[in-house]
């Protein structure tokens, strides 16, 4: 299976909405959904008509226990989505599989129409969940508020919303959102069975490792790459760690 990755180019993003046009253009209004709310593509395929019009907000339901989140349509979004529905039944399904039957399209078809969008403009990353990390991207981009998006997708935490958008996690952020309550959790845990210092020496460990056999004739070109990252990546929470009060 291939990886997800959101659109960050504009002038892509812009081309795949063109090229769904080509196809039909009920894609285009799905995916234009998705990226500019975050919904998932099952919550838009279940929209009727009456579901989106003149709406400033979406409600929908997620997770096991059926948390409700609220979904924004930008403004501009809106009048796209009016525009699209103007005069049709508002008990019709809003992405219409077949004009003679109310019935949705269906996620496979849907999966596929993006696929193939896709490859016709060069992208291979593309799946069902690309429009939502889109939105999740470039949302993060502009404001950095990863507990914003972490509660409007009912993660666990946010360091699953890092790796769903697939950026690096700043510690800085975590450091200081930590509430007193979560500080002195993590100090419990982190004295738990010595875990703290069992953690640090591992990495102290690998570390070490890593520097003793650094001049090892053994190594190849694709050692030092790899260690290059993991300093790059070492130096950034470093640096955010110390810069963090």
């Amino acid at each position: 299976m291939n990886w997800v990755a959101p659109i960050k180019d504009k002038k892509t993003l812009e081309l795949f909405g063109e090229t769904l046009k080509e196809v039909d253009y009920k894609y285009y209004i799905m995916f234009e959904l998705g990226v500019g709310t975050g919904l998932q593509l099952q919550d838009i395929l279940s929209f009727k008509n009456k579901d989106v019009t003149n709406k400033k907000e979406i409600v929908v339901k997620i997770g096991t226990k059926k948390i409700e989140n609220k979904f924004i349509i930008p403004e501009k979004l809106q009048q796209i989505i009016n525009d699209y529905t103007k005069g049709k039944d508002p008990d019709a399904y809003l992405i219409l599989g077949h004009s003679t039957n109310n019935k949705p399209v269906s996620r496979e078809q849907a999966y596929r129409v993006l696929r193939a969008a896709g490859h016709k403009i060069g992208l291979n990353s593309i799946g069902a969940q690309t429009m939502r990390k889109t939105f999740a991207w470039n949302y993060y981009k502009e404001t950095g508020d990863i507990y914003y998006l972490q509660n409007l997708f009912n993660h666990a935490s946010p360091s699953i919303t890092y790796r769903f958008i697939g950026e690096k996690p700043n510690i800085e952020v975590f450091l200081k959102k930590m509430t007193p309550q979560e500080n002195e959790r993590s100090r419990y845990l982190l004295y738990l069975n010595g875990n703290g210092k069992k953690r640090l020496n591992s990495i102290i460990d690998a570390l070490t490792e890593i520097r003793d056999n650094f001049d090892s004739p053994e190594n190849n070109d694709a050692f030092y790459g790899k260690v290059d990252c993991l300093l790059e990546e070492l130096d950034s929470l470093m640096e955010n760690y110390k810069n963090t009060k």
